[in-house]
């Protein structure tokens, strides 16, 4: 289960509107990897809540469904008709998580929103962190990481940064006395 996804300096992935407009870089012109193709060749499964799929659908990419290659699980408590790539869950994120794990697979990427990271984090269901630092500080909005959560150790696998952007890439590690996921 890896998380992947990006937020502003001050730990925001939204701004108080729930708008995404912010996520870029400097616009130093310099060469800029593609993170994202790199990472999604390591998942088959996207997991997100409704207010992810929605802005994706209504905003960010109406015309298509950007993530087509992967089977994608909505968790939410509305009615909608599944698809074979897409299909509407109301099953709790730690089940759903644990069971998919047990599946033979890619790696399980959560791309959002808060909500249901904070619940994956409460149950340390997270294995890796891959979080793109925008250099934007945007003083509001929805936090990533809103608190509450308590510790979760990790160690750092990798940084790279370009554009003014920073990736960071972390590993969960084992909480002493306890065995994660």
């Amino acid at each position: 289960m890896i998380l992947f996804i990006a937020m502003s300096l001050d730990g925001y992935i939204a701004d108080r509107d729930g708008g995404v407009g912010w996520l870029n870089g400097q616009g130093d012109g310099g060469q800029v990897p593609d993170s994202y193709s790199e990472f999604v060749r390591g998942i088959d499964t996207v997991l997100m809540g409704w207010n992810t799929y929605h802005q994706v659908v209504t905003e960010l990419s109406p015309g298509e469904w950007v993530y087509g290659d992967f089977t994608t699980y909505v968790l939410t408590h509305r009615e909608a008709e599944s698809s074979e790539n897409i299909r509407f869950t109301d099953e709790a994120p730690a089940a759903l998580v644990r069971r998919l794990k047990e599946e033979p697979g890619k790696d399980i990427w959560v791309c959002g929103g808060a909500s249901l990271v904070r619940q994956l984090m409460e149950e340390d269901l997270i294995d890796g962190y891959y979080i793109s630092v925008i250099p934007t500080v945007l003083g509001d909005g929805i936090r990533l990481f809103p608190g509450g959560v308590g510790e979760i150790p990790l160690r750092l696998s990798r940084t790279r940064d370009y554009d003014g952007i920073v990736e960071l890439v972390y590993e969960r590690r084992k909480r002493e006395g306890r065995t994660a996921g």
